[in-house]
């Protein structure tokens, strides 16, 4: 799994809508795991996605 500040990524979690926050920091190497994300209620978190997790790469303006 690769991302870049800026994407979002998208968690589903049972009996809610999907949770989907924006990463703020790549920790690992080349894109890779952890990321810090900051969802839209303010919280921030460290996280290691797990396999069903989608990260929606931000479009080139």
């Amino acid at each position: 799994m690769q991302a870049h500040v800026g994407d979002s990524i998208r968690m589903t979690v049972l009996s809610d809508p999907p949770l989907v926050g924006e990463i703020v920091e790549v920790l690992g190497p080349d894109g890779a795991p952890p990321y810090r994300v900051k969802f839209p209620n303010g919280h921030e978190l460290v996280m290691n996605p797990s396999p069903d997790t989608i990260i929606e790469h931000k479009r080139p303006r």
